[in-house]
């Protein structure tokens, strides 16, 4: 019989595989960065609502908490918003490469948050994953924006990790997936309204792309952002980013396969790649065995 740890580490990596087919999805939608991450959101946003009317869950919580957590979803809009558009000037897998590096960005924000002390072979690591991405950056100097729009992306991944292993702790994951969505939405929408971008050609949706945006919203994103959520109940958010490198592993096998030559990369990449993903991994088999001793 599995115990709570094992059943939210296997539910783990179900999530992080379709988080890899979501990067697919992001290209496969011709929409542009900022309208798709808002139609994501939005339409995420209706499934969960209905989640919790048919569940007959409360949303009543404290108006501080409420805050709190559409501030996260502000984190998590602009999270998106640096993901896909990654992905629209580079491709899928450069983006996937350089989103790795999140868990080496939560192993700074971490002590920062919880008082823990910085971990030095962390920082030789992390100094191994600068010159992964170095190499990324000589050999794919064509996707200097994607590879930079990507880091950030990474970096804002591991805030909101760690931002949201302390909302667990005391709400249902349902709850706050939904007002952190709610965050992002109302966010966004503000910056497309005074842009004077709800136009009716915004609200136009070609068919597959409406298709593709159902699947990318509901599955990809209401059932994977609740369960991730509900995992680190269990799991630390260290743990929770290092399975999350696995992502570009899984989205780039599946974008070579779907896309085929707009994917294939010069050995340099895979060189650059091979080393980041190789660090990381290595890191949290140390840090495993040191919490084992």
């Amino acid at each position: 019989m599995l115990n709570d740890n094992s059943k939210s580490f296997l539910r783990l990596h179900l999530i992080v595989f379709i988080w890899g087919f979501t990067a697919v999805l992001g290209r496969l939608i011709t929409l542009d960065a900022l309208p798709l991450v808002w139609f994501r959101m939005l339409f995420a946003v209706f499934f969960i609502l209905g989640y919790i009317r048919f569940k007959k869950i409360p949303t009543q919580i404290p108006k501080q908490t409420i805050l709190k957590f559409l501030a996260a979803g502000l984190i998590i809009a602009l999270h998106w918003f640096t993901f896909f558009r990654a992905i629209k000037v580079s491709n899928v897998s450069i983006t996937l490469a350089c989103l790795s590096t999140g868990a080496f960005f939560t192993s700074l924000i971490e002590p920062l948050f919880f008082g823990k002390k910085i971990i030095w072979y962390e920082i030789f690591f992390g100094l191994i994953v600068v010159f992964g991405l170095s190499i990324l950056f000589h050999v794919e100097g064509r996707y200097v924006e994607g590879i930079i729009l990507a880091l950030i992306s990474a970096f804002l991944s591991a805030l909101f990790a760690v931002i949201n292993s302390k909302f667990v702790k005391e709400y249902k994951p349902t709850i706050i997936s939904f007002y952190e969505l709610s965050g992002g939405v109302l966010f966004f929408s503000v910056i497309l309204l005074f842009s004077n971008s709800f136009t009716f050609s915004f609200f136009k949706l070609t068919s597959n792309d409406f298709l593709y945006l159902m699947i990318l919203s509901s599955v990809c994103t209401a059932y994977a952002f609740i369960e991730s959520t509900a995992v680190m109940k269990f799991l630390s958010p260290y743990t929770v980013m290092l399975t999350i490198n696995l992502e570009p592993i899984y989205g780039i096998i599946l974008a070579v396969l779907i896309f085929k030559e707009k994917e294939q990369m010069s050995s340099g990449f895979y060189i650059g790649a091979a080393i980041i993903l190789t660090t990381v991994i290595l890191n949290g088999i140390i840090k495993s065995r040191q919490k084992v001793s």
